[in-house]
C-alpha cells in the first residue's frame, strides 16, 4: 500500500473538506466493494488449489481409492470426498 499526497490527488474543495476532520495524519481509503478481489485471486492461490483439486478428481476417476488420495494430498477422507464431489458437480455444470 502506497501513500500518496493528498495535495496530488484530490480536488482542493474536498481536499479542504477532509482537513475539517483530520489534518496532518495517515488517513486509510478502501477500495470499493465491487473493486476488491475475491480470496486468493491475486496471488495466484485460488488456482492452485483448483488445479490441485481437478487432479484429485481425475485420480479418483481414474481408479485411486480415497485412502490413497489422502496419503498423497495430506488431506482429510472428508476433505477428499468433498473435493471429488463438488468437482463432480462443477464438471456437470459446465459441460451443460
Amino acid at each position: 500500500m502506497g501513500y500518496k499526497n493528498g495535495k496530488d490527488v484530490l480536488p482542493e474543495k474536498l481536499l479542504k473538506e477532509l482537513q475539517n476532520y483530520i489534518q496532518g495524519e495517515l488517513i486509510y481509503i478502501p477500495k470499493k466493494d465491487r473493486a476488491r478481489a475475491g480470496w486468493g485471486e491475486i496471488n495466484g492461490t485460488r488456482q492452485l488449489i483448483r488445479k490441485r483439486n481437478l487432479e484429485i478428481y481425475r485420480q479418483y476417476s481414474r481408479g485411486l481409492s480415497v485412502k490413497d488420495l489422502v496419503t498423497s494430498y495430506h488431506l482429510s477422507e472428508d476433505s477428499i470426498r468433498k473435493i471429488v464431489s463438488k468437482m463432480q458437480r462443477d464438471l456437470l455444470a459446465s459441460s451443460k
